[in-house]
């Protein structure tokens, strides 16, 4: 057999095997001779057919499959032996004409290479790393918020300006319906006049546009996606079902045990350093998700390679339980093409950065993950025993393992990206933070 790799340009290759006779036909003869006791032809008995007719019956169709034996396994092998990284995987051009009877059979596949290119982590950039800091009205406003969770809930028969109501927002146009607690101060002054007297089963109409201080609470008590949030203007009603007033916590030492454990807070300074120690735990967690986004975007845009974008297209289409139609294939790749360039782009710089995942890596971030859930269930000193036991059902799940493994990656990446990428620092506060990650 010969077999050649034939270029169109640098991420497309066109892998040729001429197979000849030599290469199917013992195979082709041993399949025959194994036929031959269980042929039935009319007017023979069984096991008595000549095998010139068990050949004309059952030979071409022999033949067809032994050669695609022969072919895949070839196929395989060359492109190991040739180390070729491909996307996708080989796709057989279709040949109307194809004459089997050939002496020489020529089968060609089309393939896709991953591209060669360089990333340049330490290239000038206009990336911020963003320093998140709680401050006063931030914090003021969470401890209000545990006031009120842990305090008396005094129903009323109206609504009053410092009233919290339970109800639904609907909207039957864009799905919105959706039932939570609000607070009547959450609403702009023009609507949260609207409630102002009212009582329970009464329904008030409000627009959307502007209702809150920041639309992106709309998320939370409209279940608005993220996507549909920015110039929302449209009328949803809000049906009363519960009206209360607040009887607020005191702030003592059997509040603050009871949130924090035994002793840990022991006056409202303690408590207000607490939260502002776990709100910029949390902020630069979501400061951190940014900068990798950040430097994603800066680096799918700053490193420029082709990829074998009308080969991906038809292999699109190939793969998957539900075979997809050329239209249906080209929105497909067009919306995964980033992803593709990132992940090529993440593999080159682990690459390059020698960053390797080892087991005790995955057991080590698992682990500390475990450990955060078991927290913010009230679980703040767990066993080793009883942390390493799900950590172990956690690893013997393969799609775990997967997911972990690349947020593992993306840890690494990150420490790699802060270094080499040399951010500019900003502090802001968490409304600054906000607006700069959503444009506003």
């Amino acid at each position: 057999m010969d077999i050649k790799r034939v270029a169109t340009d640098a991420v497309n290759e066109t892998i040729v095997l001429n197979v000849v006779h030599m290469d199917y036909k013992g195979q082709v003869a041993k399949r025959i001779n194994e036929k031959m006791p269980l042929a039935t032809v009319k007017g023979f008995r069984k096991g008595q057919v000549p095998k010139d007719l068990v050949e004309k019956q059952y030979g071409k169709s022999i033949k067809q499959e032994e050669v695609k034996k022969v072919v895949d396994l070839a196929l395989e092998r060359f492109v190991q032996s040739e180390r070729l990284n491909l996307l996708g995987t080989p796709l057989a051009k279709e040949n109307e004409n194809f004459d089997w009877d050939a002496e020489e059979l020529t089968f060609e596949y089309e393939i896709g290479l991953v591209p060669n290119f360089e990333i340049d982590l330490e290239a000038k950039n206009n990336i911020v790393k963003y320093i998140v800091t709680a401050d006063d009205k931030l914090i003021d406003g969470q401890v209000e918020r545990i006031q009120k969770q842990f305090g008396k809930a005094i129903p009323q028969d109206v609504v009053s300006a410092d009233s919290d109501l339970t109800g639904t927002f609907s909207n039957e146009e864009k799905g919105i319906n959706n039932i939570t607690t609000i607070s009547v101060s959450t609403f702009n002054k023009a609507a949260a006049d609207k409630f102002i007297g009212k009582k329970v089963g009464d329904v008030v109409t409000v627009s959307t546009k502007g209702l809150f201080e920041d639309d992106h609470q709309l998320m939370d008590y409209l279940k608005v996606g993220h996507d549909d949030v920015h110039g929302l203007d449209v009328e949803v009603n809000f049906t009363i079902e519960a009206i209360n007033g607040a009887e607020l916590a005191e702030l003592n030492q059997d509040l603050f045990d009871k949130l924090f454990g035994e002793g840990k807070v022991a006056s409202l300074e303690d408590l207000k350093a607490k939260i502002k120690e776990d709100a910029e735990a949390q902020f630069a967690q979501q400061a951190d998700q940014k900068l990798l986004l950040d430097v994603q975007d800066f680096l799918i845009e700053s490193t420029k390679f082709d990829l074998p974008a009308e080969f991906l297209k038809k292999w699109l289409q190939t793969v998957g339980e539900k075979k997809l139609s050329a239209e249906e294939a080209e929105v497909e790749y067009a919306r995964s093409e980033k992803g593709l360039r990132f992940q090529l782009i993440e593999g080159k710089a682990m690459a390059q950065s020698n960053i390797q995942i080892t087991f005790e890596d995955l057991k080590a971030f698992t682990t500390k993950a475990i450990k955060q859930q078991m927290a913010q269930f009230g679980q703040t000193n767990p066993t080793d025993e009883e942390v390493q036991g799900i950590v172990a059902r956690v690893l013997s799940n393969q799609e775990e393992v997967k997911r972990l493994s690349e947020q593992v990656v993306a840890e690494k990446l990150l420490e790699v990206f802060k270094e080499k990428a040399n951010p500019t620092t900003k502090e802001v506060t968490y409304d600054e933070f906000i607006a700069a990650s959503y444009g506003e």
